[in-house]
């Protein structure tokens, strides 16, 4: 009998084994229950997909946005490069003439303006501030689709 009660000993789990069997189980249960929950949550996937494009867009916008800029500063330093030192000369002439008539008139002009239709143009000020990487980025697509366009009716 001793043989019998050494065998029970040794297939039967103590108490505290138990416990951590029970443990163990009820650990990889809950993993399993928040896998599954995970799967069936559409909206959260949607949600973290809607979040990876906008990162991916907001990349893309960003890496678009340096290559106008290095496009537009290369434009402008070779047409300043190829303008004759005159012709320089009379553009900052005329620029600070304009700016001085824009000024006045825009002086005029708020003048001869309401209140109401100012304030109204500084909220469309704001929220075009507040938007204007959509604003800018609505620009070029709309430009590029332009020259897009012209070039399809120069061939």
């Amino acid at each position: 009998m001793t043989e019998d009660h050494a065998d029970r000993k040794h297939s039967a789990p103590t108490p505290a084994e138990m416990r951590e069997q029970v443990r163990v189980t009820r650990e990889e249960l809950g993993h399993t229950v928040e896998a599954l929950a995970a799967k069936a949550d559409v909206k959260g996937q949607a949600r973290a997909k809607a979040a990876e494009v906008k990162s991916q867009i907001q990349a893309r916008t960003a890496q678009v946005r340096s290559q106008v800029h290095d496009a537009a500063a290369h434009v402008v330093e070779t047409a300043h490069d190829k303008t004759p030192g005159p012709v320089r000369e009379t553009a900052a002439q005329t620029r600070d003439q304009l700016t001085a008539s824009a000024s006045a008139v825009a002086a005029k002009v708020q003048e001869n303006t309401p209140e109401q239709a100012r304030e109204k143009g500084r909220i469309i000020a704001v929220v075009a501030r507040r938007h204007r990487t959509a604003l800018i980025t609505a620009g070029v697509v709309f430009t590029l689709a332009l020259l897009r366009r012209a070039r399809r009716r120069n061939r």
